[in-house]
Order: structure tokens, then sequence, then C-alpha cells
């Protein structure tokens, strides 16, 4: 099947063409006729399958069969929601690209960057908003836009913002929408949540799952090495001069780690950056640049700012720490074996993570494979400690630091 058998015009086929896209993946296939059919979606396929195509080509295509002025000013009759400003800006790029021979106008709005440059562009007319939630509320909460012309409305990795906390914000912006409308919502899991989000969201809509739920592509190879904590940051500089590896993603469970590791990679003669929440996002965008370039050989992000990362043919994701939820694994891992590329993803796991590892496993359905390298194999004496005898450790240690600073307080007094 081509592009040219899902019913989309010349202008849309030319762009794609451009663009070096010959055939339509699976969701593709399936989301764009009934897009275009102008039937609600409820849609889910593991990242890298072509899901922003899937919504993005055939809403072009809606929106320019027609033009919408109001006074003489173009409306925003497209929103495409989205959770992080690094999927915001990717999704705004594959926009402009698959639009550049159309009469139509997108823009990206999202935080960490001035508002006023973004108002500014709202007033000269948009056909397509895509936007986080949080400023797209600032920015109706100013009057810098009006949302009573919306005639399609995505969700685009809707499990994602739930996780995030968006909800109260999703439901704030729903009714500010028009009632009739044609709504898409597109979610790696179908969870419970996500379900009864959806009947709030869609009428009598379409379902389309290219894969089941909670799987990872088949084209990436998994795997595990035991290694003490101390160790890890050793064995991936190893793993990586040995391999020679040029382009990993890695994954710390915390802002504070993932400098951390950036700034230790770099004292072993790898280049490195970080990205997460606390960063400016003129920073993100610069290191994400930098690392799609080849400038930086390894990039570390935390799970939100890694969120909607669309990176060609990225051959390593290093799971450093595992994630505390167990799907946030298989988005992780996505990252790599994208339109059909091999990947590789390497999970380092000390003994405290057995259970995380457990948990993960269970959600696949299958026992990860086990790999090692000489000398990096973990100290088999050492055992996790359980959750309530850590608990009660730590609370022995501060009992004790504690006791310490009374007693130094007394003797300054004397």
């Amino acid at each position: 099947m081509s592009f040219h058998s899902l019913g989309l015009n010349a202008d849309i086929l030319r762009a794609v063409s451009e663009h070096n896209y010959s055939a339509p993946t699976p969701i593709q296939r399936q989301a764009i006729p009934l897009i275009l059919a102008k039937r609600d979606l409820m849609a889910s396929a593991q990242t890298g399958t072509g899901k922003t195509a899937a919504f993005t080509l055939p809403l072009l295509q809606l929106l320019s069969q027609n033009t919408a002025l109001v006074k003489g000013r173009r409306q925003i009759r497209a929103l495409i929601l989205t959770p992080t400003r690094e999927l915001a800006a990717q999704i705004a790029q594959n926009v402009s690209d698959y639009s550049q021979y159309l009469q139509l106008r997108s823009l990206a709005v999202f935080g960490g960057v001035s508002i006023n440059p973004q108002t500014m562009k709202l007033r000269g007319g948009v056909d397509i908003l895509i936007a986080t939630p949080g400023r797209l509320l600032d920015l109706e909460h100013q009057n810098a836009l009006a949302l009573s012309q919306i005639e399609i409305l995505v969700l685009d990795e809707a499990d994602r913002m739930l996780d995030m906390g968006f909800i109260h914000d999703i439901r704030r912006i729903l009714a500010k929408l028009p009632k009739k409308r044609q709504s898409l919502l597109f979610s790696a899991t179908f969870s419970n949540e996500i379900k009864s989000l959806s009947t709030k969201l869609l009428t009598h809509p379409a379902f389309v799952e290219v894969a089941p739920c909670n799987t990872t592509a088949q084209q990436i190879s998994q795997y595990v090495h035991f290694v003490d904590k101390n160790r890890k940051r050793a064995l991936l500089s190893h793993m990586i001069g040995r391999g020679n590896w040029q382009q990993v993603l890695v994954f710390n469970r915390t802002k504070h780690g993932a400098n951390h590791l950036s700034e230790q990679l770099n004292k072993d003669g790898i280049t490195a950056a970080a990205i997460h929440g606390n960063k400016s996002q003129g920073a993100r965008t610069r290191a994400l640049a930098d690392f799609k370039e080849g400038k930086i050989t390894v990039l570390v992000a935390t799970d939100i700012a890694a969120r909607g990362l669309d990176i060609d043919q990225l051959p390593y994701v290093v799971n450093y720490d595992l994630p505390h939820i167990p799907e946030d694994y298989v988005h992780r891992i996505g990252r790599t074996g994208r339109a059909q590329h091999a990947g590789e993803a390497i999970s380092l796991v000390c003994v405290d993570e057995d259970k995380l590892l457990k948990d993960i496993e269970r959600l696949l359905k299958r026992e990860i494979p086990r790999m090692a390298v000489s000398g990096y194999e973990p100290d088999l004496r050492i055992k996790a400690e359980p959750i309530q005898q850590r608990r009660q450790n730590r609370g022995k240690r501060e009992g004790r630091q504690s006791v310490n600073r009374i007693g130094n307080t007394k003797e300054k007094n004397h």
C-alpha cells in the first residue's frame, strides 16, 4: 500500500515524498482513512510507529479543504495537546514539513520560554496550534487566543499527560472547546484512566491498536546487566568506549543524578549533556541539537524531558536507573528501534532494583536476556536492604546526626 491509496491530496503527497516516506506504517494505514471520514478516534501505538503523521496528514487535509476567516483573521481550527516542550516542538516541525505546499499556518506554544513572542505570533492568525496544557491556559487567560472555532482536537501521549498530573488542565481546556468537534486520542497504553477520559472526550469513536499494549518493538534487542550500584558509571563508560558507541540516550531517575552522571562521563573523556525539567528550554534545545548532530556522544535524560524525543536511527538506549513505573520502561526503550531500524536497550541493574526488574518483566510477559561484561560482575555478598530496614536505618542515622548537632551547640554555648 502507498500513501496515494489513502485519499490524501497531491500537495500533501508531494511533501511526504520529499521527506522520503514511501509506504505508510500500520498505524497510518488504519488511522488516516478514519480521520478523513471525520470519525472520533482512540488509538494505541508503540513509539516509533509513525503516530504523528497518522494524525497530522489527515488533519492537514481536512483543514485545507476550506479556510476559516473571522473578520479577515485566521482562527485556530486544530489544537494538538502534548505533555512536553520537546514533543510540542517535534510535532510542530512535522506539521511544518507536511504542510509546506498548503496555505496553513501553525505554531507551537509551551512554557520555559517568554510568552510575549508567542502572543505576537498568535495575533497574526494561526490555523493549527500545538501546545502544552499549562501554556495554553496562560495564553487563553490573557485573551491571546480563542478556542471557540476548534474543529479538531488531538490529545497526544494522553497516558503521559495523566501521569504528569495534567488531568485538571485538560478538563478546563475541554470546557472551553465547541461541543461539536472531531476528537482524536493517542496513547501508548489503554489504562483505566485513559478509558475514563475517552468517555468524556470522544463520541462513538473508532478504535485502532496496531500492537498489543505495553509491548516493545521487535527490532529492539534488550539486555540486563547486573552490576553494583557504585560501579554503574564505570561500566557505562567501559561499554561506550569498548563498543565505540557514538549516540547513546541514557535514562536517569532524578535531575541531580542526570547532572552528576553527565559530569562524570565528561571527566571520563566521553562528551555528555543532561536534559531535565530544571534546565532552561534553550539549554534543552541546544543539548538535543548537539546530540542529533553528533557533537556529544551521550544525552542523559529524565523521563519527563525525554518524552517525545524523536532521534532518527538512535542505536542505543541505556537505563542507568530502572523506572519505578513499568510502563515507563516501554516508553524509554521505544526511543530506539524506530521506523524499522535496529536498536539496542541495556539496563544496568543493581541488587536494590530486583523488584523493579521483576515488575517490568511481568509487564512484558517474558524475561529480558542477561549479559555480563567481565570484571563488572556484582558482588554477591551485597544484599538488597529491605525498604522497612532502610527507613529504620535512615531514622537511626538522622537521630545520631541530631544528637551530634545538639552536642556541638552545647559546646559552642560554653
